[in-house]
């Protein structure tokens, strides 16, 4: 006898009216327990819309969402909304009290029948999201990311199976993601929960997820762990989602040496590096972007204008000429 699927979409639909057609179509999925799953796609592709459909939001117009083998039931059929072994945060954090303590804010959600348990539990969830220290500050003067923390802390205290979460590091400062990032991960791996999250940032899904799903007008184009869909993506969309590439046209790819028979040549910025060779400096240093330990480096030769990564910086500098040696193209 086969297991039953944790969590599944079979041929689900969800349309909205309109003049451009939005939402999903025909998507069947499953997601893995115990694993963090992505779902990324450019703007109006339709991942909030299935992010709220596998927790109970939303109905579909067609197909249904099963969990565990049980139909997870819409709005329509349910008086509050979203499925009971399931928590959702977005990155609007309005729900929480701010005039309330951090504490209070998480520790409401426990019942009181039990008041050493509420303590415990509340404590064990303060230190796994790192805000123990925060327990008495008052909600309303914390920051974007300290409110991030205690939302996640709140929708974690009830112990769910599934959390959810909607472009959860929008209101988070780059210098606190990746410690919540890795705060998450490490809840993951010490309780068994399962994440399923939407992002548009491929730094967040790359680091963090187990598994991608690309979205594409509505359906799902491709899916796979993020080394692999990174390394060797099967559609131009998703290489041009997970990173800041170069697209040369067939033409425009001949004139960087590269013989395709391919209508599209896709180049990362750290596939190809600048040489001083001695015969040809065809390309021109247009900008030196300054990121720290790299530098993203803007070269041109007519038209043509590639993005590179210099591992070496202050090694080039504007007007520069060099050569480029490209390692490694995808083809599309």
């Amino acid at each position: 006898m086969m297991d039953t699927p944790f969590l599944q979409a079979l041929a689900i639909t969800k349309t909205y009216p309109g003049e451009r057609v939005a939402g999903v179509k025909r998507i069947s999925l499953t997601i893995k327990p115990q694993k963090i799953t992505a779902i990324i796609g450019e703007s109006g592709s339709g991942k909030s819309t299935l992010l709220r459909l596998l927790y109970g939001l939303l109905s579909p117009d067609e197909g249904r969402v099963q969990f565990k083998g049980e139909r997870i039931w819409g709005p329509e059929e349910k008086l509050i909304p979203g499925h009971d072994a399931m928590k959702m945060v977005t990155q609007d954090t309005e729900g929480l009290n701010v005039y309330a303590k951090v504490w209070d804010n998480i520790a409401v959600l426990m019942p009181n029948t039990d008041v050493n348990a509420k303590e415990e539990r509340t404590t064990q969830v303060l230190k796994q999201l790192n805000i123990l220290h925060l327990a008495d500050k008052q909600a309303f003067f914390l920051s974007g990311g300290e409110k991030q923390r205690v939302a996640i802390a709140r929708a974690l205290i009830t112990r769910p199976e599934v959390l959810l979460l909607d472009e959860p590091f929008n209101q988070v400062d780059t210098s606190f993601r990746e410690g919540l990032q890795q705060d998450i991960r490490q809840v993951v791996q010490e309780t068994g929960l399962t994440v399923i999250m939407v992002s548009h940032d491929p730094a967040e899904v790359l680091s963090m997820a187990d598994e991608l799903i690309v979205l594409k007008e509505g359906e799902i184009i491709e899916s796979g762990h993020p080394k692999t869909l990174y390394q060797n993506p099967q559609n131009l969309y998703t290489a041009k989602l997970l990173t800041n590439c170069n697209v040369l046209s067939n033409e425009d790819a001949r004139h960087c040496g590269i013989n395709s028979s391919a209508d599209n040549i896709v180049i990362y910025p750290e596939w190809a590096a600048p040489t001083n060779s001695w015969t040809r400096k065809d390309f021109t240093v247009k900008q030196v972007l300054f990121k720290g330990s790299y530098e993203d480096l803007l070269i041109e030769k007519g038209h043509i204008t590639l993005r590179l990564l210099n591992d070496q910086p202050g090694k080039y500098h504007i007007g520069d000429k060099v050569h480029i040696k490209i390692n490694k193209y995808l083809e599309f």
